[in-house]
């Protein structure tokens, strides 16, 4: 009788206590990252805020620029704040995956490499990599950099071009590598580097917007696309985001945000 008791007691204190650990243990957070992102409230894209047009500081401290503009679209979309938040380049994925930021959508080239660590949407840019050089300086073909200086920036697809590129990294005396494009030109202008290889895009907006006496040599690098990544683990925001800029290439916004930018529509999103 005893013993029956016993037994009793001891099933209904583990009864108990199992009912209490589920009552006192929070509701599962959201699996979903749209939801989680909309719990939030605030889309978080990360950049390097010195990469003009796409993404860069102006002379009031605001961070402007093409994928900005996209972005804050998708944002209000999606019923979101927005939030441009600068990084270190040579850090990004671990910016992405230490969830300070949501993405990377500044100018990010879609690479093999990186789709294996990353969840990547469709193309919305096409980019080549090329030779910037002073016009006065005489280079006029990749050839002509044997012997000179080459800037680019650090953690860049502008280098993986050029270790890609055997040839021309072996023909060039050295590399210099800098944070962002901005130093690396600035230095091509006072002769620090003899030329700087990085993206069409921005390096024909730099020339247009500045004045300065460089020009672009005529065989590329490279051929690239633009993408924004994502966490491996998050398609389906990726997939939230690329439908609202569909839906935005649809209506005529991308193109709208593509005229203030580029003075034309070079949008490639399907």
């Amino acid at each position: 009788m005893k013993k029956s008791l016993f037994v009793i007691c001891a099933v209904a204190i583990a009864l108990s206590t199992i009912g209490c650990s589920k009552k006192d243990k929070p509701a599962a957070a959201a699996t979903d990252a749209v939801s989680a992102l909309k719990a939030r409230g605030t889309f978080v894209l990360g950049l390097d805020a010195s990469f003009p047009p796409l993404g860069y500081t102006d002379d009031d401290g605001t961070i402007v620029g093409y994928d900005i503009d996209l972005a804050k679209e998708v944002a209000k979309r999606m019923g979101v704040s927005f939030k441009a938040q600068p990084i270190d380049w040579d850090a990004k994925e671990m910016e992405l995956n230490t969830n300070k930021i949501d993405c990377i959508w500044n100018g990010f080239t879609i690479t093999e490499e990186r789709k294996e660590a990353l969840s990547f949407t469709a193309a919305y840019l096409n980019n080549e990599q090329v030779l910037i050089v002073r016009a006065d300086s005489g280079i006029k073909t990749l050839a002509d950099m044997k012997g000179k200086v080459v800037g680019l920036q650090s953690g860049s697809s502008a280098q993986e071009a050029v270790e890609a590129n055997e040839a021309f990294a072996a023909s060039v005396k050295d590399t210099v590598y800098y944070k962002e494009n901005v130093s690396a030109l600035n230095d091509l202008e006072i002769g620090g580097v003899d030329g700087v290889v990085m993206d069409s895009v921005v390096g024909a907006y730099a020339i247009k917007t500045t004045g300065k006496n460089f020009v672009i040599v005529s065989e590329a690098l490279a051929n690239e696309e633009y993408g924004i990544g994502f966490r491996k683990s998050e398609p389906e925001l990726r997939d939230a985001v690329w439908k609202i800029l569909k839906e935005m290439q649809a209506d005529g916004t991308v193109a709208n945000i593509c005229s203030k930018w580029f003075s034309q529509d070079i949008s490639v999103i399907k």
